[in-house]
């Protein structure tokens, strides 16, 4: 999930606009118009400041998802506040992740220029999400060994649901200011970016119809939502919530990479897999294996204490 990611984009650039966007001005169907009308990038713009879209949506997404982990922690008898406490830790450490995460992609680009580090568009940019969720568990972890009275398992099970609500609401921002891009596409529901925003902050192509994969991703990360939601409330081990959310959005998540357009993604094996196709590889098997373990273990609990 990730905003004005791109400081080194260039219109020109035959790595930013490869061959198969060139080739392909696709004409816009009457679904493809009627869905651009309500992608704005910017929500409010004066003289004096703009406010973006992706960062309004942002900051719902966040507030959300700290909603959502509240309120199971008030259900199942846990300390409000030191779980606000440990969301604070893993929001600053997904923001950090999410930024390390996007400059090691980029990491020739950033070394030619380094002072790009240090620019109002990297500062803003929201960054990778699998580095935010590296991140975040970092940041939970130092949490945890800090407090080590508290149990991981059943506070992260409070969290997975928490994280795809984040998520769906945070691939709509994306949508809107044209990052993390589709590829073309020629069907009802394709979408054409016009604005030069999406151009100059999410690196989209400007007239061209392209998958609209923020919003497949959005949609998907909605129904994991669900499925947790209502798994919660008949999960037979601890960690069985945080583990499904791992496992399904890791499959979600290497398929949607096949109809991504953005190229500068980063790629391994020759551009065989996309480095979130192969962190998903990883995490797949991992989350089995994990639940396996959880599962013959048979420990279920609500609280947050030892």
């Amino acid at each position: 999930m990730g905003v004005c990611r791109r400081p080194f984009f260039n219109p020109q650039s035959a790595f930013r606009n490869p061959r198969w966007l060139q080739d392909s001005l696709i004409e816009q169907s009457g679904i493809t118009a009627y869905i651009r009308d309500f992608m704005h990038p910017r929500l409010i713009s004066t003289p004096y400041f703009t406010i973006y879209t992706f960062g309004v949506l942002l900051a719902i997404a966040y507030l959300s998802a700290l909603w959502w982990v509240v309120r199971g922690a008030r259900r199942a008898g846990m300390d409000p506040d030191r779980i606000i406490s440990l969301c604070l830790w893993a929001i600053v450490g997904a923001i950090l992740g999410a930024k390390a995460m996007m400059v090691f992609r980029t990491l020739p680009d950033y070394i030619a220029n380094p002072s790009e580090l240090w620019s109002l568009a990297t500062l803003q940019s929201a960054g990778d999400f699998y580095g935010g969720f590296l991140g975040a568990l970092a940041a939970v972890g130092i949490y945890f060994v800090r407090h080590r009275d508290l149990r991981f398992w059943p506070v992260a099970d409070l969290c997975g649901p928490a994280i795809a609500l984040g998520q769906g609401i945070g691939r709509i921002g994306c949508f809107m200011a044209g990052d993390d891009f589709g590829k073309p596409a020629h069907l009802p529901w394709a979408v054409t970016f016009t604005h030069p925003d999406a151009a100059r902050i999410g690196g989209a192509p400007l007239g061209v119809a392209l998958h609209p994969v923020q919003l497949y991703e959005s949609l998907l990360c909605f129904c994991i939502f669900g499925f947790l939601a209502w798994l919660a409330r008949r999960r037979k081990f601890d960690g069985e919530i945080i583990l499904a959310y791992a496992m399904l959005y890791a499959v979600a998540r290497f398929f949607i990479e096949y109809v991504r357009g953005d190229m500068d993604r980063g790629f391994v094996f020759g551009g065989l897999f996309s480095i979130s196709q192969f962190i998903a590889i990883v995490i797949i098997p991992a989350s089995i294996v994990l639940m396996i373990v959880r599962r013959r273990s048979g420990k279920l609990s609500t609280k947050a204490h030892r």
